[in-house]
């Protein structure tokens, strides 16, 4: 069995309902898959003795799990005072509408669409809700709507589909941008060396112990996948379907559609940077 501390950002082990920090609990929704790992992660975020709490991502539109977080919050004590999403993917957002009417919430989005209610999210926000600080990390890449939450007084920072608990994300061609995702990589890292953030709370997967240890091994990967999508192009292979086989042939073909995303992503980058001949004629 492999040693979990072996393993890119030491993943803390099983992905259970529960508490993860002094101030969040993941209550998992029940849509696992192999896009979605064990599930969405929704987090129930407060302070220590405050009455009110902050939900980041209610996930799909599934009643029984809406329904959990917010019992998972009255069994606190506590009542809920807003809702954020890290990003519109269904699997996170879809069911925020319903639980904005069952909670009595504002929804804030950096998408317009989004939004319940007059305030959206933007870089630098901070948000106060009974005393807990969280502050807004634009991070466009997987989609352009990305953002994290940065939880200074856990150490901790919520990334959505920007760093996953296991594995790698997808860079969602077209919406998402390669040269976006890579900034946002560095953004984070920033976090880690500046601003004592150890923590990675994902939207899929097990909390991460070591956040810096994760964010750098994105970047490594992301780096040895454009080498190898830049060979492969240089060997003839044009199309995103041609460099998947070739570059994926690892990887469970059942992910192959989402990897064909990426290959996209990364092969409009090499463009943009005058790296590739042709460009993608699938």
């Amino acid at each position: 069995m492999t040693d979990a501390a072996a393993l890119p950002g030491q993943p803390r082990g099983a992905v259970l309902s529960g508490p993860a920090t002094a101030r969040a609990v993941n209550v998992l929704a029940p849509n696992p898959s192999p896009m979605t790992l064990d599930g969405t992660n929704t987090w129930v975020l407060a302070e220590p003795g405050s009455e009110v709490a902050v939900v980041v991502d209610p996930g799909p539109l599934d009643e029984a799990h809406l329904r959990a977080v917010i019992e998972t919050v009255e069994a606190s004590g506590r009542r809920v005072a807003l809702t954020l999403l890290t990003h519109g993917h269904a699997d996170h957002a879809e069911g925020a509408g319903r639980f904005a009417e069952l909670t009595g919430t504002r929804v804030r989005a950096l998408d317009p669409a989004l939004r319940l209610g007059d305030e959206g999210l933007d870089a630098g926000d901070v948000i106060d809700a009974g005393g807990l600080e969280l502050r807004v990390v634009p991070t466009p890449g997987h989609t352009a709507d990305s953002l994290c939450f940065h939880l200074p007084a856990d150490g901790a920072v919520l990334t959505g589909d920007t760093v996953l608990g296991r594995g790698t994300t997808m860079v969602a061609h077209p919406d998402g941008r390669l040269g976006d995702y890579l900034d946002s990589l560095r953004r984070l890292r920033s976090l880690t060396v500046d601003d004592g953030v150890h923590t990675v709370l994902p939207g899929h997967g097990p909390v991460l112990e070591d956040a810096q240890g994760a964010v750098e091994f994105y970047l490594a990967h992301r780096a040895a996948r454009l080498a190898q999508v830049e060979t492969a192009v240089e060997n003839g292979l044009t199309s995103a379907s041609e460099v998947v086989a070739r570059v994926y042939a690892e990887v469970d073909r059942s992910l192959w559609p989402a990897a064909e995303l990426s290959v996209r992503a990364q092969l409009q980058y090499l463009r943009e940077h005058g790296m590739t001949g042709p460009g993608d004629r699938s």
